[in-house]
C-alpha cells in the first residue's frame, strides 16, 4: 500500500516510516504550500492513502463533496515529538487495518473508520 505525508507530518516522522521500507511520498518534498485540494488530487492520481493532522479533509471530503482520494488517515494525537509521532505512524502502518477506502480517525486509544465510496464524489454516504 502507498502513503502520501501531509506537509505538517515531521519530516523525521517521514524518514523514520520510509526506513521501514514504507511507500511514503511528502506533499513538503513533492508540491510544498500545496492546497488541500490539490493534495487530494495527488492522493488520488498516485492512488495513496492520505496521511494527515488536519482536519480540513474531512470537511471537504464529507462536507463539501470532494472526491475522495483512495483513504486518509487522519491523526488526532497530541505530537509531543517526532519520534513519537513515528512511533503512532509504525504502530498504525504494522496494524492489519484496511486503510484503503476508508477515512480513518487515529486517537491514541482507537481507531476509528468511515469506509468511502471512491469515484463517487463525497465520500461516505
Amino acid at each position: 500500500m502507498k502513503f502520501l505525508a501531509d506537509e505538517n507530518i515531521p519530516a523525521r516522522a517521514v524518514r523514520a516510516v520510509r526506513e521501514e521500507g514504507y511507500d511514503l511520498a511528502w506533499v513538503a518534498e513533492e508540491n510544498q504550500g500545496a492546497s488541500d485540494e490539490r493534495v487530494l488530487e495527488m492522493a488520488r492520481a498516485e492512488e495513496r492513502v492520505l496521511i494527515t493532522f488536519d482536519t480540513d479533509f474531512g470537511e471537504l471530503v464529507f462536507h463539501r463533496r470532494a472526491e475522495a482520494p483512495t483513504g486518509v488517515i487522519l491523526l488526532r494525537i497530541r505530537p509531543r515529538s517526532p519520534e513519537f509521532v513515528a512511533e503512532v505512524l509504525r504502530t498504525v502502518l504494522e496494524s492489519d487495518r484496511p486503510w484503503h477506502r476508508h477515512f480513518s480517525v487515529v486517537t491514541e486509544s482507537r481507531v476509528r473508520m468511515v469506509p468511502l465510496q471512491l469515484g463517487d464524489p463525497g465520500g461516505a454516504s
